[in-house]
């Protein structure tokens, strides 16, 4: 989640729009309707698409039998990100994420009935530490530094942990031989036919 500078909620991977769009700079940069502007390409798939709200992703999605992991991307957009997500009674099904803890520790003061996970990769100290501070319940490291053991010491403090960048079937069944309880993957159709194996 991003927020526009006219203050639109909106949905976008990246910290700048240069990787995967015509455009350049920060989302902050721009309101929605210069946003508009703009195209989403995805080229190995050659679709193309435009910047949704989180609004529209919530009106569209948000009724569906789905656990959300939506990750706070910037900082100070946790209250309005939490307001929308209320509205559409996405709370038990919710899990807010973040690499920014403070993010994740304004997250918790504003909405402690909110879970809460943190990401994290390989030259993070003490997650677990800061996760304990606030309450926090999801674990999320690098699939490349999680192993059976971490995984296994994570469920005993009672931890719940989701794997992110899985940018290929090997690191995937990785993720899946570790235990953990989920993964951040663009290609859910082959996890789920691994699943079901």
């Amino acid at each position: 989640v991003h927020k526009t500078a006219d203050g639109v909620l909106v949905l976008f991977h990246d910290d700048t729009l240069d990787r995967v769009t015509d455009g350049k700079g920060d989302i902050s940069d721009y309101t929605y309707e210069e946003l508009l502007r703009f195209t989403v390409s995805y080229g190995e798939y050659g679709l193309n698409d435009k910047i949704p709200t989180f609004r529209d992703f919530l009106r569209y999605f948000g009724w569906r039998d789905l656990t959300f992991a939506i990750e706070l991307k910037q900082d100070f957009v946790e209250k309005e990100t939490i307001d929308l997500l209320n509205e559409f009674h996405m709370r038990e099904k919710t899990i807010l994420t973040s690499f920014h803890f403070d993010n994740l520790r304004r997250a918790r003061e504003y909405a402690p009935d909110f879970r809460i996970g943190y990401l994290f990769g390989e030259k993070e100290e003490d997650p677990v530490g800061k996760m304990r501070s606030i309450g926090g319940e999801e674990l999320c490291p690098r699939a490349s530094i999680l192993t059976p053991e971490k995984t296994r010491q994570w469920h005993e403090m009672g931890f719940s942990v989701r794997a992110w960048g899985v940018s290929n079937e090997e690191i995937m069944q990785h993720v899946l031989d570790c235990g953990a309880d989920g993964m951040t993957v663009n290609f859910p159709d082959k996890l789920t036919q691994a699943l079901s194996k």
